[in-house]
């Protein structure tokens, strides 16, 4: 019985490993049968699969055109700078793969200077990600029902909007390290895929740059380059009219986002926010590198190509003089310097001196100055753009178009004489000239200045009848319009058309009443700019031809040297705006007027030693000084616009100096400054021509030789 047993034990074993056999084969065939099914039925759509790739595209940012003068002296460069940056593989890096790095690369560079910057670096939001960073669960639970049916960045929102203050305060941001970490991973967060993004690149270190550079090996992402930065090489000469760029912090500015997106920058683009740099963005900027990357399926990139040649900014050559410039700035702010300290009392509200000079034949600014003077802290400063942005009456200096006006509308003839001697009208002050002048025609007028002849002129052309001490009898108050209309055809009062971003307009009065507009006649009632005056007089000097004034003369190609200009892409020839509505004999008379100013009119005393034979206009404003509306001071604007050389007019200038004491003319500012600028002017000119000589006989010399 024993023995049978056994036998019938070992017996079935072997039957048993032959069913887990059988088992197995069973399934090695369905496995192998599964592989041919695979390799033959669906082997090469597999394969596809396996060998698929995707292309992206990286935008690669090239350096702005550069800024030169007229005489292709160089305003504005690019100067490299040590530069930082993170290019952030497809579908980029998770953030807790950033917040690694961040902590990497805080090893090697630190984000600003000290603590107190970096906590101005470090915001609330920022410090409300970090915490979410490391309870994310947490805040996911605080999320109403409602809440998690939003959009993932609505959700996402709202989840920050439940961290407290007490929550993220968990951590310590007294610390340094914390916030250059927080700091770095918040420019880490703000990079597109392939694209790279600025970490830093301002007062980068050699030794940041250095550290960076020997461990990029654990830096995925991160780069350490030759950047750029914007610097003037005339300090701060022009700066205002040159204008700035966002930082690479800023980036396009937010409230245009959509425009600069559609335009192919990338949200971390520096672009132009204010001068000639926002004017000319688009010719500027150049053309951006395109880059196409090519990554399989586990986003490695496995090939990469340049689709698009990076290519610089074209680079601008100014109208602008800058040794003139300068000259005129340097002028400017002497003599409004030196005019407050003659009488400090008297003189205590004046802040500006302005200046404009331009060559009437073309519309070429030359030169914009305007001195500031903080009457706070009694600093002096360039302001220049207060000669397009600020409006100031410009007195007597418009009466030129009000002759002109006249003349046209053959309310006065050529020559015609009118009596000048006090006007009252009823319920107004008493209005007068700055001296009884007897009978004068129109050329005596402008010569001597009348405010009566001007006056009669705008009674005239309101067809009302004057009687002293009477109410002005059947005025026409569409006289108001027709005068303006014919000041806006010199540039008073409408847009110049200079190629900046804005220019203020000028100011009209509201107040319709009829004496108002004698005062406008004289010009004590509207206001205008300091460059509107510059077209006015060119106008008068071009023989009633208003051109554009600009500031940007050629546009060049960029060669890859700042010591050299390319080839011209566009250059911008004289652009005549209208041709005044007058006669060229009423505009000889006026130009004669202004001739007689200097010789022997108002400016004879400032200007009779003057050798560059120039026609000027002189005005005064009055321009009270109100605080919570009490009048604390009675000042006066003074005003002068002129040409030289009277005969072939090739500059023209306008000068405002606004509540300058009591406008008494003996001291003369806007003389000073006039006088001084003009000379200055012709000096120069003189100076080029003898080295422009001296150049062309060297030349001939090295032929010879």
């Amino acid at each position: 019985m024993g023995k049978s047993n056994k036998k019938k034990n070992k017996s079935q074993i072997p039957f048993r490993l032959n069913i887990l056999f059988v088992f197995i084969f069973g399934l090695f065939s369905v496995l192998i049968l599964q592989l041919g099914v695979v390799q033959i039925l669906n082997g090469e759509e597999a394969q596809k699969k396996i060998d698929e790739t995707e292309s992206t595209k990286a935008y690669l940012s090239v350096p702005r055109g550069l800024m030169y003068d007229r005489y292709h002296n160089l305003m504005l460069e690019n100067e490299s700078t040590l530069s930082i940056t993170y290019t952030p593989p497809k579908n980029g890096h998770k953030p807790e793969k950033r917040l690694t790095l961040a902590k990497k690369l805080a090893q090697y560079i630190t984000m600003a200077k000290d603590k107190e910057d970096l906590s101005s670096i470090v915001r609330e939001r920022d410090k409300k990600e970090y915490w979410y960073l490391f309870h994310a669960k947490e805040a996911e639970d605080r999320l109403t029902e409602k809440e998690n049916e939003m959009n993932a960045s609505d959700k996402y929102q709202a989840m920050l909007d439940k961290i407290t203050e007490e929550d993220y305060n968990k951590y310590d941001w007294s610390d340094s390290n914390l916030l250059n970490v927080v700091a770095i991973k918040k420019e880490l967060d703000a990079a597109k895929e392939f694209t790279p993004h600025i970490i830093k690149n301002e007062n980068v270190t050699e030794k940041e740059y250095a550290l960076v550079s020997e461990h990029l090996y654990e830096l995925e992402g991160i780069d350490a380059k030759i950047d750029w930065n914007r610097v003037s090489k005339v300090e701060d000469t022009f700066s205002t009219f040159i204008g700035n760029i966002t930082t690479t912090d800023q980036g396009i500015p937010q409230e245009n986002e959509a425009y600069y997106l559609a335009r192919g920058y990338s949200r971390n683009d520096r672009v132009g926010t204010s001068g000639l740099e926002k004017e000319y963005e688009s010719v500027l900027r150049g053309q951006k590198e395109v880059i196409e990357f090519t990554t399989n399926n586990n986003d490695e990139i496995v090939g990469q190509k340049t689709v698009v040649e990076g290519k610089s900014g074209d680079d601008l050559v100014l109208t602008v003089d800058i040794e003139l410039q300068q000259a005129v700035d340097k002028i400017t702010q002497e003599e409004l310097q030196r005019f407050i300290k003659s009488n400090p009392s008297e003189n205590r509200y004046m802040e500006d001196a302005l200046v404009v000079m331009m060559d009437p034949q073309t519309g070429e600014v030359l030169a914009m100055s305007g001195a500031h003077r903080d009457r706070k802290t009694n600093e002096y400063r360039d302001e220049g753009h207060r000669t397009i942005y600020n409006n100031n009456m410009p007195g007597s200096t418009i009466k030129g178009a009000t002759v002109l006006a006249g003349l046209d509308s053959g309310v006065i003839r050529p020559g015609e004489r009118i009596y000048d001697k006090p006007m009252k009208i009823a319920g107004t002050p008493l209005m007068s000239s700055w001296k009884n002048m007897q009978s004068i025609n129109d050329i005596q007028a402008i010569e001597d200045s009348s405010n009566i002849y001007m006056a009669e002129i705008a009674v005239r052309l309101a067809g009302a009848n004057y009687q002293y001490n009477q109410p002005l009898r059947s005025f026409n108050y569409e006289a108001f319009q027709t005068l303006r209309n014919y000041y806006s055809q010199f540039g008073l009062g409408v847009e110049t058309g200079i190629d900046l971003p804005y220019e203020a307009p000028g100011i009209i009065g509201k107040d319709p009443e009829a004496g108002n507009l004698l005062y406008l006649s004289f010009g004590q009632y509207d206001a205008y700019t300091t460059l509107q005056l510059a077209q006015y007089v060119s106008t008068i000097a071009n023989d009633g031809y208003r051109v554009q004034p600009h500031l940007v003369k050629e546009i060049h190609q960029a060669n890859g040297s700042k010591e050299s200009l390319g080839p011209v892409a566009e250059s911008f020839d004289t652009n005549v705006l209208n041709r005044v509505s007058m006669k060229q004999d009423y505009i000889d008379r006026v130009k004669e007027g202004f001739r007689r100013v200097v010789t022997h009119g108002t400016a004879r005393r400032h200007w009779s030693n003057n050798p560059y034979k120039v026609a000027t206009k002189t005005g005064t404003a009055q321009n009270d000084v109100y605080e919570d509306d009490v009048l604390k001071e009675q000042t006066y604007n003074l005003t002068l616009v002129g040409y030289a050389p009277y005969d072939e007019p090739e500059i023209a200038f306008s000068i405002v100096v606004p509540r300058a004491g009591t406008g008494n003319d003996q001291n003369g500012i806007h003389h000073n400054i006039g006088n001084r600028i003009i000379n200055k002017y012709f000096e120069l000119k003189e100076q080029r021509a003898i080295e422009g000589k001296t150049e062309t006989e060297k030349d001939i010399e090295g032929v010879n030789e």
